[in-house]
């Protein structure tokens, strides 16, 4: 049994040995360098016994994977183009990160005695100089197209101030006068709009109803790029203006609409006693008296008053461009208010009544709501949807 142990042991070693080994050789041969390094210092470090083909495939696959990334900077930068130092810089940061998991195993020998040799490359100073070059191709991009936006171009202005936090985020913090810049492109790159609200409907509007609809809440509109005004504001250039034209009220007549109707309900009431043929009351088995519910339909007439009244109120919000005075866009808007009320009165039974029937009851007629109020309500119900297409609207770029 003991000679078996051992034997089996002994396979699984050797089994595990030759899955090392042919794993560590299927990544070097695949070209996969990277992978062979990853899985050979994972199964070399903090293990006193180094396996020899480990220790070997791992000197192979750094050697040949630093040969590959400088042969492809190389390549890259003898191009000459400035849009592939960002590239560059990638390749020298990986070259970086794969000497620093290299270096702690140094020096490295296998249990047999084979020391691996690892050529390191100087990658300070090329990584230095390929993230200075990367960034400042995205500072030349950022100054072109900064330029651009104080010709005007707002669309190349926030470009700039993209391209600048790339530069930080990517690079360096701090970069010649990329602050300064950064904040010239937060300005010049916002779209400015003012708001107003033309009555074209012919109708003498209630006074509150321009200031319902400007109560839109500038906080909601505004945006890292968009700026609304409801009364112009000195000093700004306004790109487009939106204009909400009202150009339909339609308020109906009070009207009031009375309706009689029945209603019908069979309900228990009381018993009957069952009686023989000689005019006794039946019993059951027990001796109890036999009876049955007696069953009786009830009515109730009832008066019932509806009244009703709506508003409804059209429109459009139509977006120019200021220079050319050009229609962007044109989004129809509606609304309606209705008022409903009901009231009813009952004659009869009340056990008759439906559900519907009881909520109604005992209401009394409500006065009418005054046109003025109605447009007022009206008013708010559109600043929801004025609100969400000035906000959603792609043409304010």
């Amino acid at each position: 049994m003991f000679r078996i142990k051992s034997l089996i042991a002994i396979l699984a070693v050797a089994l595990l040995t030759l899955t090392n080994c042919h794993t560590a050789k299927y990544y070097v041969e695949s070209g996969n360098y990277d992978g062979a390094i990853d899985y050979c210092v994972d199964h070399l470090k903090g293990h006193n016994k180094k396996k020899d083909d480990l220790v070997k495939g791992l000197e192979l696959a750094f050697q040949k994977a630093t040969e590959r990334d400088m042969r492809a900077a190389g390549a890259l930068i003898g191009e000459g183009r400035s849009d592939n130092w960002a590239r560059v810089y990638q390749i020298h940061q990986q070259i970086h990160a794969r000497q620093d998991k290299v270096n702690p195993l140094i020096p490295l020998k296998s249990k047999d005695g084979y020391e691996a040799k690892f050529l390191f490359v100087n990658i300070e100073k090329l990584e230095q100089e390929s993230r200075t070059n990367a960034a400042e191709h995205l500072y030349q991009k950022a100054v072109t197209a900064l330029e651009q936006g104080r010709r005007g171009d707002k669309a190349a202005a926030r470009d700039a101030y993209t391209i600048l936090g790339d530069l930080h985020n990517k690079y360096f913090r701090e970069y010649k006068n990329k602050e300064a810049m950064q904040q010239e492109a937060s300005i010049i790159g916002v779209v400015h709009v003012i708001f107003e609200v033309k009555n074209e409907t012919n109708r003498l509007l209630p006074r509150d109803f321009n200031q319902r609809i400007l109560a839109i809440s500038k906080r909601d509109l505004d945006s890292k790029w968009r700026s609304y005004d409801f009364e112009p504001a000195t000093g700004v250039k306004y790109d487009y203006k939106a204009i909400f034209r009202l150009n339909n009220v339609d308020i109906s007549p009070e009207r009031i609409r009375e309706r009689s109707y029945t209603d019908e309900h069979e309900i228990q009431d009381g018993w009957e006693y069952v009686y023989d043929t000689h005019g006794n009351v039946k019993k059951d088995s027990s001796g109890n008296d036999i009876k049955h519910p007696r069953n009786v339909l009830v009515r109730a007439n009832v008066l019932e008053v509806f009244q009703t009244k709506a508003a409804r109120i059209t429109g459009q919000v139509d977006i120019f461009d200021t220079g050319n005075k050009a229609l962007l866009d044109s989004n129809p808007l509606a609304t309606e208010v209705l008022f409903e009320h009901y009231a009813s009165t009952f004659a009869g039974d009340v056990r008759a009544l439906s559900d519907e029937s009881r909520c109604r009851i005992g209401n009394r007629p409500a006065p009418f709501p005054a046109d003025e109020d109605m447009l007022v309500q009206a008013a708010d119900r559109l600043v929801p949807g004025i609100s969400n297409g000035l906000s959603s609207s792609s043409v304010l770029r």
